[in-house]
């Protein structure tokens, strides 16, 4: 890919990749990009931009067969390679995800759960026993993880971080309250839910 696509369109392909799942078991085959627009919120111009950015999906007046156009936009996000992945953090927020995500629809295969308190390790969530995070090193070696999701306490976020990634894990999914930042050989996405609540609360102020 020639051009660099822009954030907001990366942040936009997952929101396609669900609402053509959502339209597929509808039983819906094909779709303009007027009527996928309107059902996101969107305008048609900016659907076609976006799809435009990998060389477009479509024809002139035929629009998009939803079931291609899913797994198209599946590969881009690269869900189709079903990367392993690994949780630091049995909490609250570490449990609830590791029992609500379905990882493989989002092209990952959780394989390992670390935590450091004696309480939580050797309790199994899901169908995954908690290990201690002193052994991880050595299942990253053997398992080749790819992928962290941190759930900790932000305290020793990049401690836990500079030793993972020196174990060999190239990105990392941040849900602890400290801003992680990228490096040039790790690829970071942090997760902020309170800043969540805060954005919905100036929206809030501005229609409310």
């Amino acid at each position: 890919m020639e051009k660099k696509v822009s954030e907001s369109v990366i942040n936009r392909l997952p929101r396609y990749y669900r609402y053509l799942d959502e339209l597929i078991k509808e039983g819906v085959d094909r779709i303009s990009s007027k009527t996928l627009s309107e059902k996101m919120g969107l305008t048609a111009s900016q659907v076609r931009q976006d799809f435009n950015c990998f060389g477009g999906f479509g024809q002139q007046g035929y629009g998009y067969k939803v079931e291609s156009l899913k797994e198209s936009i599946g590969k881009i996000l690269g869900i189709d390679r079903q990367r392993s992945a690994i949780l630091i953090g049995a909490g609250n927020i570490g449990r609830a995800f590791a029992l609500n995500i379905t990882f493989e629809k989002r092209g990952f295969h959780l394989t390992g759960i670390f935590d450091n308190d004696p309480e939580k390790i050797g309790q199994t969530v899901g169908d995954i026993v908690v290990s201690d995070f002193e052994e991880v090193e050595k299942f990253i070696e053997e398992n080749k993880p790819e992928m962290a999701i941190v759930a900790i306490p932000k305290a020793g976020v990049n401690q836990v971080v500079f030793r993972l990634k020196n174990a060999g894990i190239k990105a990392f999914l941040n849900f602890t309250h400290a801003e992680v930042e990228d490096a040039e050989d790790i690829v970071v996405e942090n997760i902020h839910l309170g800043d969540s609540l805060m954005r919905l609360s100036y929206k809030m102020g501005e229609k409310i």
